[in-house]
Protein backbone atom coordinates (compact mmCIF):
# COMPACT_ATOMS: atom_id res chain seq x y z
CA UNK A 1 0.00 0.00 0.00
CA UNK A 2 0.96 3.84 -0.79
CA UNK A 3 0.64 5.78 2.23
CA UNK A 4 1.33 9.47 1.19
CA UNK A 5 1.96 11.36 4.14
CA UNK A 6 2.11 15.25 5.32
CA UNK A 7 3.56 16.58 8.36
CA UNK A 8 1.86 19.81 10.00
CA UNK A 9 3.58 22.77 12.54
CA UNK A 10 0.85 25.32 12.69
CA UNK A 11 -1.44 23.89 10.44
CA UNK A 12 1.82 23.72 7.83
CA UNK A 13 2.89 21.24 5.73
CA UNK A 14 6.41 20.96 6.27
CA UNK A 15 9.09 18.04 6.28
CA UNK A 16 12.20 17.95 8.99
CA UNK A 17 15.97 16.11 8.25
CA UNK A 18 16.31 13.56 10.63
CA UNK A 19 13.81 14.76 12.71
CA UNK A 20 15.61 17.85 13.36
CA UNK A 21 13.22 21.24 14.30
CA UNK A 22 16.06 23.17 13.55
CA UNK A 23 15.78 21.84 9.63
CA UNK A 24 12.27 22.79 8.49
CA UNK A 25 11.35 22.75 4.84
CA UNK A 26 7.94 24.44 4.63
CA UNK A 27 5.67 23.82 1.89
CA UNK A 28 3.07 26.01 -0.04
CA UNK A 29 0.72 23.43 -0.10
CA UNK A 30 -3.19 23.63 1.87
CA UNK A 31 -3.06 20.49 3.99
CA UNK A 32 -6.87 19.60 3.23
CA UNK A 33 -6.20 20.37 -0.44
CA UNK A 34 -3.16 18.34 -0.57
CA UNK A 35 -4.74 15.05 1.06
CA UNK A 36 -7.62 15.18 -0.65
CA UNK A 37 -5.58 15.53 -4.04
CA UNK A 38 -4.22 12.25 -2.83
CA UNK A 39 -7.56 10.98 -2.02
CA UNK A 40 -8.85 11.23 -4.63
CA UNK A 41 -6.34 9.61 -6.78
CA UNK A 42 -6.56 6.08 -4.80
CA UNK A 43 -4.77 6.15 -1.85
CA UNK A 44 -6.53 3.97 0.93
CA UNK A 45 -5.20 5.51 3.60
CA UNK A 46 -3.45 8.54 4.54
CA UNK A 47 -0.86 9.49 6.93
CA UNK A 48 -0.46 12.65 9.51
CA UNK A 49 2.27 13.94 11.36
CA UNK A 50 1.45 16.55 13.88
CA UNK A 51 5.44 17.63 14.89
CA UNK A 52 3.65 20.38 17.18
CA UNK A 53 2.32 17.63 19.29
CA UNK A 54 5.33 15.07 19.04
CA UNK A 55 7.38 18.08 20.51
CA UNK A 56 4.68 19.12 23.32
CA UNK A 57 1.64 17.32 23.50
CA UNK A 58 -0.16 19.97 25.17
CA UNK A 59 0.07 22.01 21.89
CA UNK A 60 -1.61 19.09 20.02
CA UNK A 61 -2.82 20.33 17.06
CA UNK A 62 -6.39 18.65 17.53
CA UNK A 63 -8.82 20.80 15.98
CA UNK A 64 -6.71 21.45 12.81
CA UNK A 65 -6.95 17.26 12.31
CA UNK A 66 -10.85 17.50 13.90
CA UNK A 67 -11.13 19.51 10.19
CA UNK A 68 -8.99 17.29 8.05
CA UNK A 69 -10.81 13.96 8.89
CA UNK A 70 -14.47 15.52 8.50
CA UNK A 71 -13.31 16.19 5.15
CA UNK A 72 -11.62 13.22 4.01
CA UNK A 73 -13.12 10.17 3.00
CA UNK A 74 -9.91 8.24 3.16
CA UNK A 75 -8.53 6.76 6.73
CA UNK A 76 -6.18 8.51 8.13
CA UNK A 77 -3.48 7.31 10.73
CA UNK A 78 -1.82 9.94 12.98
CA UNK A 79 0.55 10.58 15.30
CA UNK A 80 2.56 12.76 17.37
CA UNK A 81 3.11 12.62 21.17
CA UNK A 82 0.79 10.37 21.85
CA UNK A 83 1.42 9.56 25.89
CA UNK A 84 -1.82 8.92 27.40
CA UNK A 85 -4.82 7.33 26.94
CA UNK A 86 -6.65 10.20 27.03
CA UNK A 87 -4.33 11.05 23.95
CA UNK A 88 -5.27 8.17 22.22
CA UNK A 89 -9.24 8.44 23.15
CA UNK A 90 -8.82 12.03 21.47
CA UNK A 91 -7.50 11.26 18.03
CA UNK A 92 -9.92 8.01 18.08
CA UNK A 93 -13.38 10.12 19.47
CA UNK A 94 -12.71 12.85 15.79
CA UNK A 95 -12.50 9.91 13.91
CA UNK A 96 -9.00 9.11 13.00
CA UNK A 97 -8.62 6.08 12.18
CA UNK A 98 -5.58 4.53 13.43
CA UNK A 99 -3.67 6.29 16.12
CA UNK A 100 0.53 6.26 15.60
CA UNK A 101 2.32 5.51 18.89
CA UNK A 102 6.07 5.86 19.04
CA UNK A 103 7.89 6.32 22.55
CA UNK A 104 5.07 5.09 24.89
CA UNK A 105 6.02 1.83 23.13
CA UNK A 106 9.23 1.69 23.64
CA UNK A 107 9.24 2.96 27.52
CA UNK A 108 6.02 1.51 28.56
CA UNK A 109 5.50 -1.39 26.31
CA UNK A 110 3.06 -2.60 28.24
CA UNK A 111 0.89 -0.27 28.55
CA UNK A 112 0.44 -0.36 24.74
CA UNK A 113 0.04 -3.93 24.42
CA UNK A 114 -2.79 -3.33 26.94
CA UNK A 115 -4.60 -0.27 24.72
CA UNK A 116 -3.85 -3.07 21.54
CA UNK A 117 -6.07 -5.58 23.48
CA UNK A 118 -8.45 -2.91 24.63
CA UNK A 119 -9.27 -0.58 21.42
CA UNK A 120 -7.79 -3.14 18.55
CA UNK A 121 -4.86 -4.15 16.90
CA UNK A 122 -6.96 -2.12 13.65
CA UNK A 123 -6.58 1.04 16.13
CA UNK A 124 -2.87 1.61 16.75
CA UNK A 125 -0.16 1.47 14.59
CA UNK A 126 3.30 0.84 16.61
CA UNK A 127 5.90 3.41 15.31
CA UNK A 128 9.79 2.18 15.77
CA UNK A 129 12.22 4.81 14.73
CA UNK A 130 15.69 3.03 14.49
CA UNK A 131 19.23 3.69 13.81
CA UNK A 132 21.50 1.30 13.11
CA UNK A 133 24.07 0.10 15.65
CA UNK A 134 28.39 -0.39 14.21
CA UNK A 135 26.74 -4.09 14.30
CA UNK A 136 24.04 -3.31 11.70
CA UNK A 137 21.87 -3.80 14.31
CA UNK A 138 18.39 -1.55 14.20
CA UNK A 139 18.23 0.83 17.98
CA UNK A 140 15.16 2.00 18.54
CA UNK A 141 15.43 6.08 19.32
CA UNK A 142 12.45 7.82 21.16
CA UNK A 143 11.29 11.21 22.02
CA UNK A 144 11.37 12.93 18.22
CA UNK A 145 14.92 11.07 17.97
CA UNK A 146 16.30 12.77 19.88
CA UNK A 147 17.03 10.24 22.53
CA UNK A 148 18.50 6.44 21.87
CA UNK A 149 16.32 4.11 23.97
CA UNK A 150 19.21 1.32 24.33
CA UNK A 151 17.04 -1.09 23.37
CA UNK A 152 16.91 -3.23 20.08
CA UNK A 153 13.94 -3.46 18.13
CA UNK A 154 13.62 -7.46 18.88
CA UNK A 155 13.33 -6.29 22.47
CA UNK A 156 10.96 -3.69 21.84
CA UNK A 157 8.51 -5.59 19.85
CA UNK A 158 7.80 -9.13 21.41
CA UNK A 159 5.59 -7.64 24.10
CA UNK A 160 3.46 -5.97 21.93
CA UNK A 161 3.50 -8.81 19.30
CA UNK A 162 2.19 -10.86 22.29
CA UNK A 163 -0.97 -8.08 22.57
CA UNK A 164 -1.82 -8.36 18.64
CA UNK A 165 0.36 -6.31 17.13
CA UNK A 166 -0.22 -6.07 13.46
CA UNK A 167 0.99 -2.67 12.38
CA UNK A 168 4.35 -0.83 12.69
CA UNK A 169 5.30 2.14 10.86
CA UNK A 170 9.50 1.70 11.19
CA UNK A 171 11.71 4.44 9.84
CA UNK A 172 15.29 4.72 8.99
CA UNK A 173 15.78 8.06 10.55
CA UNK A 174 19.29 8.52 9.11
CA UNK A 175 17.37 8.57 5.73
CA UNK A 176 14.38 10.23 6.41
CA UNK A 177 13.71 13.35 4.80
CA UNK A 178 16.94 12.86 2.53
CA UNK A 179 15.43 11.67 -0.50
CA UNK A 180 18.94 8.97 -0.40
CA UNK A 181 16.89 5.99 -0.85
CA UNK A 182 15.37 3.53 1.58
CA UNK A 183 17.39 1.06 3.45
CA UNK A 184 15.58 -2.29 1.64
CA UNK A 185 17.77 -4.72 3.48
CA UNK A 186 16.74 -3.46 6.83
CA UNK A 187 13.05 -4.03 5.51
CA UNK A 188 13.82 -7.18 3.76
CA UNK A 189 15.38 -8.94 7.55
CA UNK A 190 12.17 -6.96 9.64
CA UNK A 191 9.49 -8.54 7.09
CA UNK A 192 11.39 -12.22 7.45
CA UNK A 193 11.62 -12.03 10.94
CA UNK A 194 8.21 -10.62 11.77
CA UNK A 195 5.82 -12.20 9.08
CA UNK A 196 2.98 -11.59 10.63
CA UNK A 197 3.45 -7.63 11.23
CA UNK A 198 2.18 -5.36 8.11
CA UNK A 199 5.48 -3.13 8.07
CA UNK A 200 4.76 0.19 6.71
CA UNK A 201 8.46 1.50 5.79
CA UNK A 202 9.16 5.48 5.90
CA UNK A 203 12.48 7.19 5.27
CA UNK A 204 14.78 7.86 1.77
CA UNK A 205 12.19 7.44 -0.57
CA UNK A 206 13.39 9.33 -3.74
CA UNK A 207 12.26 7.65 -6.97
CA UNK A 208 9.77 5.25 -8.14
CA UNK A 209 12.43 2.31 -8.28
CA UNK A 210 12.38 2.50 -4.35
CA UNK A 211 8.61 1.56 -4.30
CA UNK A 212 9.21 -1.36 -6.72
CA UNK A 213 11.93 -2.72 -4.88
CA UNK A 214 10.54 -2.19 -1.17
CA UNK A 215 7.36 -4.14 -3.08
CA UNK A 216 9.13 -6.99 -4.21
CA UNK A 217 10.28 -7.55 -0.64
CA UNK A 218 6.59 -7.76 0.71
CA UNK A 219 6.58 -4.75 2.15
CA UNK A 220 3.08 -3.93 4.00
CA UNK A 221 3.28 -0.32 3.08
CA UNK A 222 5.61 2.83 2.03
CA UNK A 223 5.14 6.05 3.84
CA UNK A 224 5.90 8.91 1.15
CA UNK A 225 6.19 12.49 2.62
CA UNK A 226 8.68 14.77 0.99
CA UNK A 227 9.49 13.14 -2.77
CA UNK A 228 5.34 13.90 -3.43
CA UNK A 229 5.93 17.13 -1.94
CA UNK A 230 9.02 17.85 -3.74
CA UNK A 231 7.99 16.71 -7.23
CA UNK A 232 10.05 13.54 -7.62
CA UNK A 233 7.14 11.59 -8.71
CA UNK A 234 3.00 12.08 -8.39
CA UNK A 235 0.94 10.23 -6.17
CA UNK A 236 -0.52 8.87 -9.48
CA UNK A 237 2.71 7.69 -10.78
CA UNK A 238 3.81 6.18 -7.13
CA UNK A 239 -0.05 4.27 -7.10
CA UNK A 240 0.60 3.08 -10.83
CA UNK A 241 3.98 1.59 -9.50
CA UNK A 242 2.70 -0.26 -6.80
CA UNK A 243 -0.53 -1.62 -9.01
CA UNK A 244 2.00 -3.18 -11.64
CA UNK A 245 4.88 -4.49 -9.66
Amino acid sequence: MIIPAIDLIGGKVVRLEKGDFNAVTEFAYDPLSQLVAYQNAGSQLLHLVDLDGAKDPANRQLETIRTLVEQLEAPIQVGGGVRTEADLQALLDIGVARVVIGSLSVSQPQRVAQWLRQYGADRITVALDVRLDEQGEPEVLTHGWQKGSGKALSEVIAPLLEAGLSDVLCTDVDRDGMLTGPNVALYQNLVTTYPTVRWQASGGIAELADLSALKAINIGGIIIGKALLAGRFTIEEALACWQNG
